[in-house]
């Protein structure tokens, strides 16, 4: 098994993982990474893209700058990877490539609304390229997590320009967020859910069971009117 970071200097041992050098924004360092797997294990079954940050803020405040680093690294970086790594799957006949999305690609995000934008994106990308690649035995599945405990929200940007007509609203949804970080489940459910993505039946969306798959359900069958009042109430909105 192999797992790529950005700095090799920096990575912390993991058993059983072998890392690789990769920076998702910059092709020839996928390429790099690439050939040297191939090198060591002359194919590739499982590609699983998981890279991606947040910009807190509201849409009017994020600049065309952030919006396009934002895309560069949770978009065109599934759309790198996956594009270095087809020619080695189509070539085998096999594949599993395994996106890593969110409930915020089928749901709105007030105050991300660049991030629930990059993750739509993920969704539709990754739709129409297992329509494409099923006819050389290689599919695509998303997995997508909800309110998950980890550094996210943390370690978020924040919109460097700021417009003051939003601080209430803003600094509401923040505190809401916050508390559903603090009272989310562990990370192993998601790595859980990804291991079935890559090795279990095919399903097009895998999430992880408790409240993802909650939110999936209600927004397949709840009317929109419905969706769109609770999602105000979750966030703090009223």
């Amino acid at each position: 098994m192999f797992g790529t970071v950005r700095n090799m200097a920096k990575a912390q041992p993991i058993l059983g993982v072998e890392f690789v050098e990769m920076d998702v924004c910059d092709d020839a360092s996928i390429r790099a990474g690439i050939y040297s797997i191939i090198g060591r294990a002359n194919r590739i079954d499982v590609l699983v893209n998981n890279a991606g940050f947040l910009i807190s803020g509201s849409v009017e405040e994020t600049s065309l700058t952030e919006a396009t680093a934002l895309f560069d690294t949770n978009v065109l970086g599934i759309l790198r990877t996956t594009k270095a790594v087809l020619p080695h799957m189509r070539a085998q006949g096999s594949g599993r490539i395994v996106n890593v999305s969110s409930v915020l690609g089928f749901l709105p995000a007030p105050y991300a609304g660049l991030y629930a934008a990059s993750k739509h994106a993920v969704e539709g990308l990754s739709e129409s390229l297992d329509h494409e690649v099923r006819q050389f035995g290689i599919r695509v599945v998303l997995v997508e997590p909800g309110f998950t405990k980890t550094n996210l929200d943390t370690n978020s940007q924040q919109a460097a320009n700021l417009i003051s007509a939003y601080d209430e609203e803003r600094g509401r949804v923040a505190q809401a967020i916050h508390k559903n970080m603090g009272k989310a489940p562990e990370p192993d459910g998601v790595a859980n859910t990804i291991v079935e993505a890559a090795f279990g039946k095919w399903k097009m969306r895998r999430p992880p069971k408790g409240q993802a798959a909650l939110l999936s359900k209600l927004r397949r069958f709840m009317p929109a009117c419905l969706v769109d009042s609770s999602l105000r109430k979750d966030f703090g909105l009223g």
